[in-house]
């Protein structure tokens, strides 16, 4: 065995009951990597995230396994199968609720109620149990009871105002950035929760509402309003000022912003960087004026500057532009593709890509890893569960008796 999966985890010897589900999956990896026992409820045939996009290449998609976003966002949980619409499966799961220290579930409001499985339904069985609840809109209010998807979220959130092109529609950001807030809102609220009740031995609801998550992460649009007096609209690239911008080098894109933030010295480090290079133009962008960020917002100024820094960058390769800018005090950044990102030394350095533990996966395939390190108790990542892999051990653990797995089982896909 390996001997990194025999050292302590952080969340080591925390129980949780995770019901498959979109907004909450990235919550119970977090949970699960850091060491906590989580258990994927699944039902009868396996969760419908078992189908997410991607796909394996040539993968049996009929066996469940094929989701490559399945095989990430469920890292190093266990998986039991439970009908949770029958009275059987219903009994049971109070029974691992009794056992349990957090219950992570997404299901529409009123679905667990009305199967007997709510907070208030296993508050009684259970008054330490920590029950985070996540939905677009929460528990309580007109949309409550709305469906929602990721971009409806991000416009209902106001995020998606200040996404794309001034011109054109919005456009949503890739990734569902709006489910993994919710879920990483959710995380921070569950573990709250878990360390209350550790401490005193109280439960309680934790309430995650998918919009309100969105709302908290409303870039500086507020800072806009309150220092400047404006509302921040769609850039979508535009050029605030002179000295920012994207632009093309031989082998790819660099982001600079050689005006900096209110502070001269980085257009000084950008004029002194010119100039060793023998940009003889440079004195054109060298005098007073381009201190001062009036004159920078100007479309003159941008020209110019555009007119300068463009066939210089074009000259040079990524790699050293970016190196040499730092070197220098100048804030200039790659403009990373995927593909870049898998090969980024320091990524590598830091060891954030793990291999991706998956049966029909190719060889060497990587996926992130847990975004932070600790030293004492590091993370895990074990492959995602097949649908009903640990339903006998977990059961059994749980107090189950032969007869009762037997019975339980008879719903399970194999």
């Amino acid at each position: 065995m390996n001997a990194n999966l025999l050292q302590p985890r952080a969340l080591q010897g925390v129980r949780v009951l995770e019901l498959p589900g979109t907004l909450g999956a990235y919550a119970g990896k977090l949970f699960a990597d850091m060491g906590a026992d989580v258990v994927l409820v699944e039902p009868p045939g396996g969760a419908a995230t078992r189908h997410a996009l991607p796909l394996v290449a040539g993968a049996d998609e009929a066996r469940g396994d094929a989701s490559l976003t399945f095989a990430y966002l469920n890292t190093s949980k266990r998986s039991i199968t439970l009908d949770l619409d029958s009275p059987e499966g219903q009994e049971a799961f109070r029974r691992l609720a009794q056992k349990a220290n957090l219950v992570l579930e997404s299901e529409r409001p009123g679905t667990m109620q009305f199967r007997g499985l709510d907070y208030a339904s296993l508050a009684p069985l259970a008054p330490s149990l920590a029950y985070t609840s996540i939905t677009p809109f929460g528990q309580s209010g007109p949309y409550a009871k709305y469906e929602s998807e990721d971009i409806v979220l991000l416009a209902l959130g106001g995020l998606l105002s200040l996404a794309g092109f001034s011109d054109t529609a919005p456009t949503r950001v890739w990734g569902d950035q709006a489910v993994l807030a919710a879920s990483q809102f959710a995380a921070a609220g569950a573990m709250a929760a878990v360390l209350h009740a550790e401490a005193c031995g109280q439960g309680q609801l934790v309430d995650v509402a998918a919009q309100q998550c969105v709302v908290m992460g409303l870039e500086n649009a507020v800072q806009f309003a309150d220092l400047e007096g404006t509302v921040r609209k769609r850039a979508g690239g535009a050029v605030r000022f002179a000295g920012t911008g994207i632009f093309p080098c031989e082998d790819g894109e660099v982001f600079v912003m050689a005006a900096g933030v209110g502070d001269p010295r980085f257009w000084q480090n950008t004029v002194a960087w010119l100039r060793d290079e023998g940009v003889t133009e440079v004195d054109e962008i060298a005098d007073e004026r381009w201190r001062d960020f009036r004159f920078l917002a100007t479309d003159p100024a941008k020209v110019v500057f555009k007119r300068i820094f463009a066939p210089f960058a074009a000259t040079k390769t990524l790699k050293y532009l970016y190196h040499e800018g730092q070197r220098r005090g100048v804030p200039i950044a790659p403009m990373s593709s995927p593909s870049d990102l898998v090969n980024n030394d320091q990524l590598n350095s830091h060891g954030y890509f793990v291999p991706l533990d998956h049966p029909q996966a190719p060889a060497g395939a990587v996926m992130p890893g847990a975004p932070y390190l600790l030293s004492a108790t590091p993370a895990i990542s074990r492959r995602a569960p097949h649908a009903g892999e640990h339903t006998q051990s977990v059961l059994a653990e749980a107090g189950f008796s032969d007869s009762e797995i037997v019975a339980l089982r008879q719903e399970e896909v194999v």
